[in-house]
């Protein structure tokens, strides 16, 4: 990152008088955009230019459904304010990279032959159809790791409930969260003003059953379609974005392809020693983001190979943590289809 883009990522952090506002409720795809954005201000602190009051908070890592965030100061709102102008501003940028352009790495041959079982499971895994009136019910447990001190300080593992309409939209009102006791509404996306629709931001059913089951059809679309910011590499920009996918609730030949196209991604290989956030020891699909030193890792059940969770650590000695400090981790508990917003199955 330039000495600009510091500049303006410091302009656009908020004022002490902002600390009321609730934390932004983004798509998961979005909250791993504002990953980058926050390492990018923990580099700036590194070189003396960071401002000392921002909240730089390690979301976690890859997962499907849209991600509700907690309750927090502004901060975090303002982040994610940086972060659409600076999607805004690469947009133009953004180059139709399919599956040809990005063939099969050769340190990935065992996440390869792993990620075909977990494809042929989920294949074969009976999954209830969706209706567009019908919310999707999530429950998971999830911690991040609080860089505000300059050093990263987990937050406690919570319990999370997230209910999803399935409408295409596009909706103002996208759902409920649930979290220490409070439920609060799920709203559009910032900059939606006329709703946010089913897509890659909010995945329904109903969009995840129109995407390509061909890996490599599916794989060019991913590529075409996945926000990126400056600097940062597409192959983890897309990996991450098949990670913000797993696990939801889509049907059995897209999750089949989805498995399959994350296995062209150059870089991914797999990782024995993979756990979730409540210490399931499981198959793990992992890749490197070697700029910021951070491994993002997907853990699989060794029996049927269902997908538990995922995590984030350093794999680098940097000055907010040591090499092998969580930056986050999740575990997924429950999914299933109820009728209405706040009902339980």
């Amino acid at each position: 990152m330039n000495d600009g883009d510091r500049e303006e990522i410091a302009r656009l952090l908020p004022t002490l008088a902002d600390q009321d506002l609730p934390r932004e409720q983004h798509h998961r795809h979005k909250e791993l955009l504002m990953h980058r954005i926050d390492q990018d201000i923990a580099i700036a602190r590194e070189t003396g230019r960071g401002t000392g009051r921002e909240r730089v908070t390690r979301t976690r890592s890859g997962r499907r459904l849209l991600r509700p965030a907690l309750l927090a100061p502004a901060t975090a709102l303002t982040l994610a304010a940086a972060l659409a102008a600076g999607v805004a501003l690469n947009g133009g940028a953004r180059e139709h990279s399919g599956a040809t352009a990005h063939g099969v790495a050769t340190d990935m041959r065992p996440a390869a032959a792993l990620l075909g079982r977990i494809s042929d499971a989920a294949g074969d895994r009976t999954v209830p159809r969706v209706r567009d009136d019908q919310f999707v019910y999530t429950r998971e447990k999830a911690q991040g790791a609080d860089l505000t001190s300059g050093k990263a300080v987990l937050d406690p593992l919570r319990e999370r409930e997230t209910w999803i309409a399935q409408e295409p939209g596009p909706l103002h009102r996208l759902g409920l969260v649930r979290e220490d006791g409070e439920t609060l509404p799920v709203n559009a996306e910032l900059g939606d003003t006329d709703g946010t629709p089913a897509g890659l931001g909010r995945p329904t059913y109903g969009w995840f059953s129109a995407l390509p089951t061909d890996p490599d059809k599916l794989l060019t679309y991913l590529y075409a379609h996945t926000p990126f910011a400056e600097g940062r590499g597409r192959d983890q920009a897309v990996f991450e974005q098949i990670g913000s996918l797993l696990g939801g609730m889509m049907p059995p030949a897209t999750a089949a392809a989805l498995y399959r196209a994350a296995a062209k991604i150059p870089g991914v290989t797999a990782a024995p020693q993979a756990r979730d956030a409540i210490g399931r020891r499981g198959l793990g699909i992992a890749r490197d983001d070697t700029r910021y030193g951070v491994r993002t890792e997907w853990v699989f059940d060794k029996e049927d190979y269902s997908f538990l969770g995922s995590r984030s650590y350093l794999i680098k000695d940097r000055s907010y943590g040591r090499a092998g400090t969580l930056l986050s981790s999740e575990a997924e508990l429950e999914i299933a289809v109820v009728d209405k917003a706040g009902q339980r199955p």
